[in-house]
This record gives structure tokens, C-alpha cells and sequence, in this order.
């Protein structure tokens, strides 16, 4: 059986992201594992050409991150601080999922939990995906969700079944 410790969250605080959350509490809750919310705020100072960068960059940073801070301190529910162990990280960067990952093999993450837009083709290609980037990158198993209407319903009890390469799993190579 896999044990699932660390559970990373990533959030942009858009509806994808919450829907992730939910998914990251339930595992967290059934997993009794650590459950980390991360959002990376954009690094004003390696993201604008210099010539662009306005004189007060530290107050305009500091505004930013201290916003983020709120928005993530508030996913955090009373229920969440009774019932489980989370650890809101607020990290600054210019590559979100960089950040993420680099983060999520800091602290040992068993799953990476991200919500994506679920846009394809050119909007992709010329926009990137932080979850693209992320799931292609990660050192651990990533789940991504969309943001549906469907409700997640959390069973008495989660079983997780890993396969590690038996011959009977059709394309296993046993490596």
C-alpha cells in the first residue's frame, strides 16, 4: 500500500484551484496526511524588464504578497485547523510551477494536487500550463481536476492499490 504523508495543493485561487482543495482534504483526512496549500506569487523582479520596473517594486511586492497571504490564509477553514495539519506556503516566483515543484521535493510530497482550466490547442501552446508543466516534472504522482458541478463525495474509506510492475498488468514491464 502507498502512504500518502504530504499532500501539496497547488491553488491560484481561480474555481479549478478549489476544487482541487476539496480533493486535498479528503485525501488529507484519509490519509491523516500533512496537507501543504501553496500559491506563488509572480516575482515582480525577475518578471519586468528592468527599464519597466517602477521605483517602489518593494511596496508594489510586498502589497502583492501580503493580498496573496490573506486569500490563502482564508481557504483555510475552522473545520481544516480542527481536523487537519495544514501548512499554507506563500512562495514568489516567476515560474509558478517550478516553484511548486521545487516546493513539493522540499517537503517529500507523496501526491501533487492541481486544478487545471482544461484549455487545449493554441491557447496552450502559446500560454503553457502550470499543471502541463507541473504533471510532466513532478517527482511524485500528480492529480489534476477540472471545476465541475459534480459534488465530491468522500467514501467511508479510501483503498489505494498500487501496482509495482507485475506481469499480470497488461504493459508492465516488472521494471
Amino acid at each position: 500500500m502507498i502512504a500518502i504523508k504530504e499532500i501539496v495543493v497547488a491553488t491560484d485561487f481561480g474555481d479549478p484551484a478549489g476544487v482541487a482543495l476539496v480533493y486535498g482534504r479528503n485525501f488529507a483526512r484519509a490519509f491523516s496526511a500533512t496537507l501543504h496549500l501553496v500559491h506563488v506569487v509572480n516575482d515582480l523582479a525577475t518578471s519586468a524588464p528592468v527599464s519597466e520596473i517602477p521605483m517602489d517594486l518593494t511596496k508594489i511586492q510586498a502589497q502583492l504578497n501580503a493580498e496573496a497571504a490573506a486569500s490563502l490564509a482564508a481557504l483555510v477553514t475552522d473545520d481544516d485547523k480542527r481536523t487537519l495539519t495544514v501548512r499554507p506556503m506563500l512562495l514568489t516566483s516567476s515560474t509558478p510551477a517550478r516553484a511548486i515543484l521545487d516546493y513539493a521535493a522540499e517537503v517529500r510530497a507523496d501526491i501533487i494536487i492541481v486544478g487545471t482550466h482544461g484549455r487545449g490547442g493554441l491557447a496552450e501552446f502559446f500560454l503553457g500550463s502550470v499543471a502541463q508543466k507541473v504533471v510532466r516534472s513532478a517527482p511524485c504522482p500528480v492529480l489534476t481536476v477540472r471545476a465541475h458541478e459534480r459534488e465530491f463525495v468522500a467514501p467511508d474509506a479510501l483503498t489505494v492499490v498500487a501496482d509495482t510492475g507485475s506481469s499480470s498488468v497488461p504493459g508492465a514491464s516488472g521494471h
